[in-house]
């Protein structure tokens, strides 16, 4: 009886996986334990660990809790409950040398291009070296926090200090004592003005509009809950607790629901927050109050940015900025003020799917030109005519725990995979059936949601929301088990042309010969659950 990796020399099946994170390190670890050796994970940068080799600003942390933001497969003795960059980062190289993965990995290359070979059924891979390589497989695991967002502000250029977006961190310089600019207080500026007040001059917090925002009620663990939460039974259940209590606060979506109990009750507990911190100063209480319904905007963390905005040396200017001057920045209201250093924590280009890589599917088509700015896939996943390309954290997956998410596409993937070995297959895409009623029932549901109340980073250039999960994710595990065999389209395709050079670029969809379904139909039960779920 033949082994896998004897299937592997006979029959291989090479895989390209573009991006080191969490899902491109879930994704080398699964494709390994498949028995699928022919893979390659490339990386732009020269570490791994994506959002966290690149984001290094003073007070990055998780919002999730170190139990629940981490792999199924991999337990860990964690020092926090929220764990920082660093920490994040050792976890993910422990786990590439755990599972031994690491010879797998190039770094240094990013993959600028893909091009489908209809005769070959394989990709052209383009490196950002100029180089080219075939693989039959790519998964995209690039994520959405990977392009930082710089504003446009009339003057920014002229600036004569120091100027740096949050992602972009420059350790160089010492802030002690400086006057300090920090744009924007999501996630990211709320963590750098409670890293930088105790060791600023005066600190400068400019606030376009406020968001919603809880304690998060992070601290470290003592040697005895290391013991006992480190692995085993204590690690398995600290998972599931948070699972079960993030499954039921987000069931239905009901949460994120104006006008439901749940979204009251969650805004409440906000307002409560504002009104004890803020008890005897009324005007900030109100600068900090949003007035769109709980869930507009992402969900804020933090603990202790509400009471940095008290101190003496901290102000708080809640107006956008207008415009930047060789010395300072004027807001909104024309008041200027004078900084020595401007952090633009102003986010990332969430909504532009794969806007550092060029997709051309069977048809000769980029997925930039489908899309036109509303990406959209089944699943987050899979795209028609895009056949043997898997989307990790695509269109519509950002809901609850990330690494949960990831997983699940990423099993959902790999079983693909095998299916694909199993019966000779030579490429797998999705029914336009299902990819266009999922999306329909998507849209139908994210109406509802507080998120389309509201300006925020989930949205594209158009209003469409591209980036949530309408409701918990325990219900995106279950689409991806019960719909992957009904929503596939197998092909098995003898070629008549054997690739051995690069093909010009634009002519990569040559005419395919004869070749034949494999997989069929099934019922269409997506059809129904949209109809029951309305």
């Amino acid at each position: 009886m033949a082994s896998e990796s004897d299937d592997d020399v006979r029959n291989p099946l090479r895989v390209a996986v573009i991006g080191a994170g969490f899902g491109g390190i879930a994704a080398a670890v699964r494709l390994q334990q498949a028995g699928i050796s022919t893979f390659t994970v490339f990386e732009r940068s020269d570490d791994l660990g994506g959002v966290w080799n690149e984001n290094t600003y003073p007070g990055v942390e998780v919002d999730n809790f170190a139990h629940w933001y981490s792999y199924s497969f991999r337990t860990y003795d964690w020092s926090r409950t929220h764990p920082g960059q660093q920490e994040l980062k050792q976890y993910l190289n422990d786990t590439v040398d755990k599972f031994g993965v690491r010879e797998h990995f190039r770094f240094g290359y990013g993959v600028t291009r893909i091009e489908w070979d209809e005769d070959a059924q394989s990709y052209w891979v383009h490196l950002s070296d100029g180089s080219t390589e075939q693989f039959e497989f790519v998964i995209s695991a690039v994520g959405l926090f990977n392009r930082p967002r710089i504003p446009e502000w009339p003057g920014l250029d002229r600036f004569q200090g120091i100027k740096f977006h949050s992602a972009r961190w420059e350790h160089q310089h010492d802030l002690s004592g400086k006057r300090i600019a920090v744009v924007g207080t999501g996630s990211t500026g709320v963590q750098i003005v409670n890293a930088l007040a105790p060791v600023v001059g005066h600190l400068t917090v400019f606030q376009r509009e406020p968001g919603w925002l809880f304690s998060k009620g992070e601290h470290v663990f003592t040697k005895e809950e290391r013991r006992r939460l480190s692995r085993g039974l204590g690690y398995r259940w600290q998972r599931f607790k948070y699972f079960y209590r993030e499954q039921t606060k987000g069931w239905g979506g009901k949460n994120l629901q104006p006008g439901t109990s749940q979204n009251a009750k969650a805004q409440a507990a906000c307002e409560r927050y504002i009104a004890k911190v803020f008890k005897d100063r009324p005007d900030l209480a109100k600068a900090v109050t949003p007035d769109y319904p709980y869930g507009g905007k992402r969900q804020v963390l933090a603990t202790g940015f509400y009471e940095s905005l008290l101190l003496d040396h901290v102000t708080l200017v809640p107006h956008a900025v207008e415009r930047v001057t060789e010395t300072g920045i004027v807001d909104a209201e024309g008041v200027t003020h004078e900084v020595d250093v401007l952090v633009m924590a102003t986010g990332f280009e969430a909504a532009d799917y794969l806007n550092s890589l060029e997709v051309i599917g069977r048809s000769g088509t980029s997925l930039r030109e489908v899309w036109n700015g509303e990406p959209e896939a089944f699943l987050g996943i899979s795209v028609p005519d895009f056949p043997n390309f898997a989307i990790l954290y695509g269109p519509n997956t950002n809901q609850g725990n990330v690494i949960f998410g990831l997983e699940t596409s990423v099993n959902y993937v790999v079983r693909n995979l095998k299916r694909m070995k199993r019966t000779g297959a030579t490429s797998i895409d999705v029914r336009r059936s299902y990819f266009a009623i999922y999306n329909r029932w998507l849209q139908r549901r994210l109406a509802k949601s507080a998120l389309a109340t509201a300006k925020n980073y989930h949205k594209s250039e158009s209003g469409r929301l591209v980036l949530p999960f309408p409701t918990n994710m325990g219900w995106y595990w279950v689409f991806c088990r019960l719909l992957r065999r009904w929503a596939a389209v197998d092909r098995r395709v003898e070629p008549t042309v054997v690739a051995i050079e690069k093909p010009a670029e634009g002519g990569v969809a040559r005419s395919s010969p004869a070749n034949r379904h494999l997989g069929s139909g099934g019922p269409d039960v997506i059809a129904r659950f949209a109809e029951d779920n309305e």
